[in-house]
């Protein structure tokens, strides 16, 4: 029966769901724009057919934005606060580190504000992250901390600093656009600079929204997404397009209940942007019974590009699994067989549970319009969202085949493909190495 097809390339249900969500405004982890996301979600899921939809609430470290300034030779240069970062002023000499590579910060920096690149040269064999350079200067005794964008059109970039044991971080730290960054370098190098944050750090509630489908079997697929986004922009892509994606295939998967063979859960975290809070707290809960997460779909990127990519964590039944659709369907689905520790799926893989990371093929390195001003629907098309849930309907039925076993993996061996791929050391530099 191919039925379930037409109607979901003719579905306006996740489009729809998507406007709901961007129109909201702000969705920070903890405001309440998140607590509006996570009610209009709960409601949609129920709306398409999910039963048992309910929000699961828990407390988290609230960050509400101020005013920040970067204040060089009486001139005053564009920026925003990086989220969690703490409140205070201060000075110093500047400098440019370039692309903040982890030998960048091996010398003395006490005193000094240093600007890295949000990206690395095209040479370099890993994408560093925005808080393993931050804690790369937080060890070398840097005093503040600037984050320039490496996409150009004067957009200022956004992205959490702070750990899970100290959710606030330790210099201040903010976000300017590739010009601003350039114009810093250029001018002020060796010179002192001021960078002024204030923010306010209240106590806040976060939460998860959940739903399920199929059988009550003990065993469950996963398909999960996270709600909330960065304040400064609608979210669209990250990760509104994601829990459109969600419902979307919670409505065609209802359609297609009978073919379930193992449960289906939906859970749209909260709390990801400022150190996957919701996912932890949800893999904290299961505890023991992550054992029974058979496979994980993890929607965090997906519509940005037409052809899905997915990051399989080296679970290779994970990448049949997804070959067998793309087969099927005579359509491009781009695997990865690396580990990818920056998401919702990460506090499960960790343990070995099979999991993928799905985003979507794109031109160009980094976030892009992500994490800026610049994450807005109009970049996004209803026929990709449309597609790519075709094609993640039929692999969530696939994983949820009683005869398409799964083996998790031992987390000793993630660890050591986190080893391999020279990822370990800069988890350990972050405080997120959890073996």
């Amino acid at each position: 029966m191919t039925e379930w097809i037409s109607e979901t390339f003719t579905s306006d249900v996740g489009w729809s769901h998507l406007e709901t969500l961007v129109d909201i405004g702000n969705r920070m982890a903890g405001s309440p724009g998140e607590r509006e996301a996570m009610e209009v979600t709960r409601d949609a899921l129920e709306s398409v057919g999910a039963r048992n939809a309910r929000i699961d609430p828990f407390e988290i470290q609230g960050w509400e934005r101020g005013d920040s300034t970067i204040v060089a030779h009486n001139t005053t240069q564009d920026c925003i606060a990086l989220p969690r970062s703490p409140a205070r002023t201060v000075s110093g000499e500047l400098v440019d580190l370039g692309y903040g590579l982890p030998e960048d910060f091996d010398r003395d920096l006490s005193g000094k504000i240093v600007v890295v690149s949000s990206t690395v040269p095209d040479h370099f064999d890993r994408f560093i992250h925005r808080r393993e350079k931050y804690y790369y200067a937080v060890q070398s005794g840097a005093e503040g901390f600037i984050f320039a964008n490496h996409v150009p059109g004067q957009l200022p970039p956004t992205g959490s600093v702070g750990t899970a044991d100290a959710p606030i971080g330790d210099i201040p730290a903010v976000g300017v656009s590739k010009e601003v960054g350039a114009r810093l370098g250029r001018r002020f190098e060796g010179e002192e600079v001021t960078i002024e944050v204030t923010c306010e750090t209240p106590e806040a509630e976060s939460g998860n929204v959940h739903a399920e489908l199929g059988p009550e079997t003990d065993e469950e697929v996963l398909v999960t997404s996270h709600l909330d986004a960065h304040d400064i922009a609608e979210g669209a892509m990250d990760n509104g397009a994601g829990t459109a994606m969600v419902v979307e295939l919670a409505r065609a998967l209802a359609a297609r209940e009978d073919e379930l063979e193992t449960r289906v859960r939906f859970v749209c975290f909260g709390a990801e942007e400022v150190g996957l809070v919701g996912s932890e707290h949800e893999a904290t809960r299961l505890g023991a019974d992550r054992a029974n997460v058979k496979a994980i779909v993890n929607n965090d990127g997906v519509v940005a590009g037409r052809t899905l990519r997915l990051h399989t964590h080296g679970f290779d039944e994970l990448e049949d699994a997804a070959q067998t659709v793309a087969q099927r369907f005579d359509h491009d689905i781009s695997t990865i067989p690396e580990q990818l520790p920056h998401s919702d799926h990460w506090p499960f893989v960790a343990h070995g549970v099979p999991a993928y990371m799905v985003g979507s093929e794109k031109k160009g390195r980094g976030r892009g319009w992500g994490h800026t001003h610049a994450d807005t629907i109009e970049k996004l098309e209803s026929r990709t969202l449309r597609e790519q849930a075709i094609l993640l309907t039929e692999l969530t039925v696939e994983l949820a085949r009683a005869d398409r076993e799964i083996p998790h993996a031992a987390p000793e061996d993630i660890a050591a493909a986190l080893e391999a791929e020279d990822q370990a050391k800069g988890m350990k530099v972050t405080g997120d190495w959890p073996f």
